[in-house]
């Protein structure tokens, strides 16, 4: 009888079990089916060999042990895939992998690694529409913005084939008899590329292809962590993954080791160890002010190299003999593209007294035209922020800008319509000086302010403490030339007649003071990606 009692509980126990289980599974299996992967209208994402869930680490092999994330489309806040996060396990195979993969890629002449980017370029050619309608999807940028991410890529791909016959250092004059004096330069090691959600492509993109050309492997680490002890997560983790797959079918298809780029997904602990790794030769960091400060102290308590492209809280200046049909569009695109989340943003718009009701005027009717809508569709032109925090950030600064004595004249409000879409804003009647005006906030809000003279204008472009981008419009050449001068723009992007967005891979990119210093992609700045000896 005993027996039969407890058979009979163990019956229940296991149907019990056996219950939770599949109920488990129901609901994982449902969970799952809600992807917008598994619906037809998003099937092209498998061409990218994207799937339900994905591993978030490659070292010549994909893993990911960690925690799993949900990666949302801004545009709509449903989930598009899951990707499975890098341990710290994972995180110390994939440095031992790459610093090994290094003995064998700095071996390799540079023109002979100049010709596996190229044919990294040439992968990335064939799946351009697909791979940028992927960072539509997921970042929320247009549609023709996310391809011309892609682009951009591809461009440095290119750059970066020539430069590889072209990096030298001179032969100098002795001044001992009999003697040479030559300057020669060589690969760092292993190049720690930390990137942001606004460029997920394009970023790694300018690193990768000049780390690699100068003989460096390199390890990507995608996050959007708060700050170096607090949570965080990649909030674009499909691109990395799709962009990782292109590029190691390359390294796989040559016999090389898939290490040279590796990729690791993770959280605030992964950056945290590779801001400290004094295996990390070289650490290149996209992001904030804020967090990139952290990274810096951190790297430089080991002595460590970085390479830092931070906040921009970028002006364009207008005189009174400004091209308006030049300026409206410029600003337009400018304050609005991306959403406002581009470092290269224009938050700041500097009238003269005489054109500034002008100005005013026909921007709010230019911002009224443009098309609002989902960003993977061709004729949207201003797309969703990306992410809900987001939207509180650009409701708080609306908010302490109209404490501060400001004017809303266009936007100011959250548009009512599934996603993380606001409406792009015009603020006026603010002093210069207004602390709303010089924070950086990462949102489509533009400070209209109104100035007396060249000198007046010059030096409140330079009062703030980042100093990335800037432009003026004017047709009198003298200004132009005093705005590029010493007493002019100490931005590292200084521009005239367009706008301060936006920048070509052939100029080296980047800005001082709280922007950080640091010079990616063209002209010399292969050379924060390797070290000088001179023999």
């Amino acid at each position: 009888m005993q027996r039969v009692i407890t058979q009979t509980l163990s019956i229940i126990k296991y149907s019990g079990f056996r219950t939770k289980v599949l109920f488990s599974c129901y609901r994982q299996t449902a969970a799952m089916s809600t992807l917008m992967i598994n619906q037809p209208k998003y099937s092209w994402l498998k061409e990218l060999g994207l799937k339900e869930e994905n591993d978030g680490v490659y070292n010549g092999t994909w893993g990911g042990k960690g925690e799993v994330i949900t990666s949302y489309c801004p545009a709509n806040n449903e989930p598009i895939a899951k990707v499975r996060q890098a341990t710290m396990q994972e995180y110390e195979e994939s440095v031992k992998k790459a610093k090994d993969a290094w003995k064998v890629w700095a071996d390799i002449p540079a023109p002979k690694r100049g010709e596996i980017v190229r044919q990294i370029g040439d992968a990335l050619r064939k799946k351009s529409k697909v791979l940028g309608s992927l960072v539509s999807l997921e970042m929320g940028k247009i549609f023709v913005e996310g391809v011309g991410e892609v682009q951009e890529y591809i461009d440095v791909c290119d750059y970066a084939v020539g430069l590889s016959r072209m990096i030298g250092g001179p032969v100098l004059p002795s001044e001992r008899p009999g003697h040479a004096l030559i300057e020669q330069w060589n690969p760092v090691g292993l190049v720690g590329i930390i990137t942001a959600f606004n460029f997920p492509v394009a970023v790694y993109g300018w690193n990768n292809a000049i780390a690699l050309i100068s003989g460096n492997v390199c390890l990507w680490y995608l996050n959007n962590w708060v700050d170096l002890q607090g949570k965080g997560a990649p909030t674009t983790p499909l691109t990395s993954v799709a962009v990782t797959k292109i590029v190691a079918e390359v390294l796989e298809e040559n016999k090389l080791p898939g290490a040279i780029c590796s990729m690791t997904c993770g959280g605030a602990d992964i950056g945290t160890a590779l801001a400290k790794d004094e295996r990390v030769d070289l650490v290149s960091f996209t992001g904030s002010t804020n967090v990139g400060k952290q990274v810096a102290l951190t790297v430089q308590e080991r002595f460590g190299r970085q390479l830092l492209e931070l906040g921009g809280n970028n002006a364009i200046i207008v005189f009174e003999d400004a091209d308006l049909n030049l300026v409206i569009p410029s600003a337009l695109f400018a304050a609005m593209g991306t959403a406002g989340q581009r470092c290269t943003t224009t938050r700041r718009l500097f009238l003269h007294e005489s054109v500034h009701d002008v100005v005013v005027e026909k921007l709010a009717k230019a911002y009224k035209q443009v098309r609002i809508g989902d960003p993977w569709d061709p004729s949207t032109m201003y797309g969703p922020l990306h992410t809900k925090q987001a939207v509180d950030m650009y409701l708080a600064a609306v908010d302490q800008a109209k404490q501060q004595g400001g004017t809303v004249v266009y936007g100011g409000k959250v548009i009512d319509r599934p996603g993380n879409y606001v409406e792009p804003t015009i603020v006026t009647g603010l002093a210069h000086n207004a602390p709303i005006v010089h924070t950086e906030t990462f949102a489509p809000i533009l400070y209209v302010l109104k100035f007396k003279t060249e000198e007046e204008a010059f030096a409140r472009n330079n009062e703030v403490k980042q100093g990335l981008s800037s432009s003026i419009f004017t047709t009198d050449m003298g200004k132009v030339f005093r705005w590029l001068g010493p007493k002019g723009s100490d931005c590292g992007i200084v521009n005239v007649n367009i706008p301060t967005s936006g920048a070509e891979i052939g100029g080296a990119f980047g800005g001082e003071k709280h922007t950080g210093g640091g010079r990616e992609s063209g002209s010399d700045a292969w050379k924060q990606y390797m070290r000088r000896s001179t023999w």
